[in-house]
This record gives C-alpha cells, structure tokens and sequence, in this order.
C-alpha cells in the first residue's frame, strides 16, 4: 500500500502551484500513516463468524486497514463495526462470533496463538476451575515489560472499555479511573475512534489532547501515531491561554481565589464597566445635511447591546451600524434612497467613530487584568459581593507593574486574560477535547478549556483521589459545570489491569484519609506484583508518628543507588521518584555511582531505562518497577496534608511489575 502511494505521479493531475503543493503535502502524510512501525504487527486478533451477516467470514483484526494488490481487505481495522466482537463477545453473547483467536508476539515476530470458541456457550454445571479465565496472552500483553514512551492498548481493550471508546461524537464522556485502570488509553483511543468514525467533520473543526504537563505529553505523544492518526495536536492548558508570557507564581492563597469561578463575573463586570451612557447626540454631516441622532436614542441602542449580552469586540463592532442605520432611517423619511454603502460610509464618519470610542471603547483584555490586580478601588468596584475583602487582598498585587511587558505574570493570571479575551472576542471552538488529569484543574481552567469545546465535545479523564492541587476539583459534577457540559455522562473504572495487587492494595490505605467514599481500584491481574518496604539509616519503625522531617539533601543516598541496580537487573523500566526537594541530591548520587538517568517523560532505551521523577511530575506516567525515597518527604513537600498523601497516591502506583519503598523518616500513618 505504501509502494503504491510512492509511485503515483501527480505532475500532470494539477490545474496549478497551489494545487499541486497541497497534493504533495497529502501524498506525504500519507506515506508518513502507512509507515512500519517496528516491533509492531500489522495484526493481533481474528474473528470467525458462524452466524449473522458475516456468516462464514474470518475476519484479521489490526491497528490499521490493509488491502491486498487488488483492494480486497486483508486486516480490518479495530475501529470498524465488524470488529467491536473481537473486544465484547463472550459466552453468554457470542454477537455471532464462533472463534474468536488472539496473537501474541515477541520482538515482533508470532510466537503463539489463543483460541476461544464461543459459539458453544458457557456451562453452567462446570467446576469453577474449569471456567474460562483471563486469556493469558492478553495477562502478557498488559505485563510485558515496557521500554520507550506509552503504547497503544488495542490488543487488550476490555469490554467497559470499549464501550467508553466507541461512544458517540455528540455527547462529553467523564472517566472516574483509579491508577492502572487505562483512562489515559480509553481517552486517547477514543480520539483514534472518533477520528475514524467521523473523519471529515473532525478534520475541519480540529482535535485536541491536552495533559498535565510536557513531560507527560511526550510519554504519550506515541499513541495516536501508531494507530495512524498523525494529526491530533496536543497542548497543556498553560499553552492554550499562553497570552502572555508567565514568569512569577502565587501563593496558594491566591491562586485558589484567582482560579475561582467567581473571578469570571468579576472579569465580566470589569469589562462592562467601559462602557459609558452617551450624555450627547452624534451629528452626522454629508453634503448639506446634517442628521442628528439625540443622546436618548443611542441610549436605547447601548441598553439592547448590553442586554444581548453578546462579546463585548462584536458589540463595539455592532455599535457604527446601529448608529449609521438610525441615520439612514432619517434619511428614507426625508425621501431619500440610500443603499448598503451608504450605510457603510456612515458608519465610517468621523463623528459616528468618536461617539463609539466615547460610548464603546476598545478593552485590551492584558491591560485589563493589569489594572484589576494593581488598583485596589477597580477591583473593589466590580468584587463586590463576590469576593471577600481578604480576598481582594490575597490577590492585588504587593508592587503593581508598570506595563503588561514588565508584569511577572503568574500561570493563574494567564487563565484570568484567557477569560477577558473570550469576553472580548469568541474563542475558536474545535470539534473534540481530550483532557486528562482532570482533577487537577480549577474552575477558571475548566472554563479555559469549555472554550475550546463550546460546539463541540469532550472525553474528561481523572482520578479525584490523584488530585494534588489546592484547587483541585471536590466532584466530576461541579468541574463539568464548570466546563459547560453539565450534562456529561460519568463512568467509572474501577478494574485495574496495570498496577499490581499489592501495590494498589498498599496504596489504597491512604484513600479514607484522602478521598473518603472512593472506590478502590481492584486488580485483576493473577501475578500479585512485587512489594518492598524497607528502613534505611537507622530509620523508626513503619508506621510511627512524629518524627521531623528531613532537610532537602537527607540522608545519604547510597540505599537508592543500590536499589536503582537492583531493580535494573530486571528486565523494562525503572522509576526513581523522589520528593523534589530531594532530587538534585539524589541526581548528584546516582552521577556519582555510573548510574546514567533520564528526565521524566524522555524515552527509554534499552542502555537507559532509569528515570529520575520528581513527584510533581509522575502523574501519569508508569514504569515496569519504582523506587520510591521516603514517603515522608513526599508528603512533606506539600501545602497540607491531604494533597501530600494525595501525591504520594500517585508517586506509589506508578509501577506496573514492582514497588520498593525506602525510608529514612517514619512512614506516614496513614499507610498503617
């Protein structure tokens, strides 16, 4: 298939330049989606149908069509219709399928075969050691030991999967998941199905993936593209409102209020505020007439605008041409004629223009939040009865800036203008948002990314209990509000098919203490994982209280460096997370000893697959085996408590074969 793109000839099949530019550029992209990708079989499932439509067809199950010289399928891809049995068949509902066979591959090559037959139906009467159990090729795809960036899950997408991905375009999806449970994968596989269902609508209004940070972009950046979907841009919601540049950070205080969604009716209000009631008529002058409209009249026109509610730009635009269409009404009642154009040239008449930079006047929404954040009496003007006066305070700023240039924005100012700039002018809205790490965000962020997303639809992946901002969401209800799809459809995941049992079952101790009223994930993996916990430097038993917490650099850091080569005797990736305070020195160790490390979300090769993670950025990411340096310091790290358990939540389930936890301080309580 790729041969044959290669060798069209599109020299003669263009009208002209432009023409043939955008052809090559197609042929291009085409070749780039029908590339090999190593290590990667073209097919991993088969489906044979003894009833129904397909009677008697085999079916070959792949990441992408393939067709042989003539056009005749040879694989079907696994978003088509014929292919939703080979995720949800089973005994008791066979969908028509009577054999249903799995592939599994080494390095690329097959090296074995799995077969069920459904169309026989369950026995009820069987043992339950004879039941079908979980297909062991597919316990193997989900363990194999995993080197590189995120892979694609479409050999093993399960059942309540499946129906997450193939849900329609029309409606948002939120997924609740705990760790290993997949809703990354379910997210992004949603986006490949869509795209395949719905191609030239989503090719027109646009796609978007938007994550937590950099680093988890790049470790999933690799998805979309082995499923031949090269199109999909991914960004961080501080790259969507990137207005300005951000080079100073709040207090927690502030922040929580400025990511309040009561600062967008303080915004809204600010804006408003430049209007100004006309005191005086506009005479418009053309020829040897003039034409007068009185101050009462354009005070009529202001009031329905302000009532329309429309953008406050598309108002100010609006403006002119109302003026200018009361004039030509005089002009009809005098006995003349006038046309469009006259209406145009009248809008463009000088007096017309100073009346509606008088009435109307330009808002330079950067300016604006400027002004609110430096001037204690505007902000008090247009807060009142919505924030505190603690509140004022926490966010006006100890020194105003001068200009929009020389402020030191903060990532929550940025969310601030992205909101007056909607006021101002509409946000472009594309056709479908993936936004994951959900829980992390703050009502003005959710309002951010609703923008993007206001004609179209959205996929919401979090996890409540990995929620590790002050801000962060209380319940999926209020944060679709927020994002203007109250209407949202809420499903959770709860089978965890990546973290180990142990581990998850280790880490679920936290979540009374954290997320009360949470379901626990529950692992359904039969390999338990490997768990370690160990005291290092004469550390206090596990589990007893007090204790102060240790200076940035703690111990020495030999223990972490001897585990680091323990766990890189194993076969995979190794993750090294550590408080952040704590990395440079343990950087400086693992230097040191010889041990080469990567940055987080860097890829992994087979010469380096240890990964030093700081713990504010292992959200997301996953490693065959963890080492974990002293929970106590992760915990610590935090502005309270709770967020600190929180991130320890997630710093403990990032493994997929193994956890060793080292401590040097007394284990928090909470973990028993």
């Amino acid at each position: 298939m790729r041969e044959e793109v290669e060798a069209l000839d599109i020299g003669d099949v263009t009208a002209n330049w432009v023409n043939k530019q955008a052809l090559e550029a197609r042929t291009e992209l085409r070749i780039k989606e029908l590339a090999d990708l190593a290590h990667t079989p073209l097919f991993f499932g088969r489906l044979d149908y003894e009833e129904g439509d397909h009677r008697d067809h085999a079916f070959y199950i792949g990441r992408r069509h393939v067709h042989d010289a003539v056009g005749d399928p040879m694989v079907v891809d696994w978003r088509a219709p014929v292919s939703q049995p080979f995720y949800r068949a089973s005994r008791t509902d066979p969908q028509g399928v009577g054999l249903r066979r799995r592939f599994g591959y080494t390095a690329g090559d097959l090296t074995a075969y799995e077969d069920e037959h459904l169309a026989s139906g369950p026995d009820p009467y069987a043992p339950a050691s004879d039941r079908p159990r979980t297909s062991k090729l597919l316990q193997q795809e989900i363990e194999r030991p995993r080197v590189g960036p995120m892979r694609d899950i479409v050999a093993t997408i399960q059942p309540e999967q499946d129906e997450i991905v193939r849900s329609g375009l029309s409606g948002t999806v939120c997924v609740q998941g705990g760790p290993g449970t997949g809703k990354t994968a379910v997210g992004l596989h949603r986006v490949a199905f869509l795209l395949y269902a719905h191609r030239e609508r989503l090719a027109r209004t646009g796609t978007l993936v938007i994550g937590p940070n950099r680093s988890f972009l790049r470790y999933i950046e690799q998805v979309l593209p082995a499923l031949g979907e090269l199109e999909v841009k991914q960004a961080t919601v501080d790259d969507l409102v990137a207005h300005v540049e951000v080079r100073g950070a709040d207090d927690a205080a502030a922040a929580v209020v400025k990511g309040d969604a009561r600062m967008a009716e303080v915004l809204r209000r600010a804006v408003r505020s430049h209007v100004t009631p006309p005191a005086e008529p506009v005479v418009v002058v053309r020829g040897s007439r003039r034409w007068r409209i009185p101050a009462y009249e354009l005070q009529e026109i202001v009031t329905e605008l302000l009532a329309r509610d429309i953008r406050y730009g598309a108002a100010h635009d609006a403006l002119p041409q109302r003026i200018a269409h009361a004039v030509l009404v005089r002009m009809e009642q005098s006995g003349e004629a006038p046309d469009d154009r006259v209406q145009d040239a009248v809008a463009r008449n000088p007096a017309v223009k100073a009346a509606v930079k008088a009435i109307w006047p330009p808002v330079d929404p950067a300016k604006l939040v400027l002004r609110l954040l430096s001037d204690q009496d505007f902000l008090a003007a247009h807060a009142d009865g919505l924030l505190t006066a603690d509140e004022q305070r926490s966010v006006l700023w100890a020194k105003p800036a001068r200009s929009v240039r020389s402020a030191k924005w903060s990532a929550a100012d940025a969310v601030l203008i992205d909101e007056a700039t909607d006021l101002v002018q509409r946000t472009h809205s594309l056709g479908h948002v993936v936004l994951d790490e959900a829980q992390d965000l703050s009502p003005m962020q959710y309002r951010a990314v609703g923008r993007r997303c206001s004609t179209g639809s959205a996929t919401v992946l979090g996890d409540l209990a990995q929620g590790t901002t002050p801000w962060a969401t209380a319940s999926w209800r209020e944060a679709l509000a927020h994002l203007g799809k109250p209407d949202a459809v809420v499903e959770e995941l709860t089978a965890g098919f990546r973290v180990p049992r142990d581990v998850i079952a280790y880490a679920s101790r936290l979540l009374p203490h954290m997320s009360p009223g949470l379901t626990p994930v529950s692992a359904v993996r039969e390999s338990p994982g490997s768990l370690a916990v160990h005291p290092v430097d004469g550390a206090v038993a596990d589990g007893a209280a007090g204790g102060a917490v240790a200076d940035a650099t703690g111990p020495d850091s030999s223990a972490v460096v001897a585990a680091c080569r323990t766990a890189l005797q194993q076969e995979g990736s190794i993750g090294l997370i550590a408080a952040d305070a704590r990395v440079p020195a343990i950087a400086a160790a693992l230097t040191a000893a010889g041990l080469p490390h990567l940055d987080p979300g860097t890829e992994t090769t087979a010469e380096s697959r240890l990964t030093l993670v700081p713990a504010s950025l292992a959200k997301g990411l996953e490693y065959d085996y963890v080492v974990l340096d002293d929970p106590a310091s992760i915990v610590a790290g935090e502005p309270d408590e709770r967020t600190g358990l929180r991130r320890l939540y997630v710093a403990l389930t990032r493994a997929v074969s193994g956890l060793t936890v080292l401590h040097h301080q007394p284990l928090p309580v909470q973990l028993g």
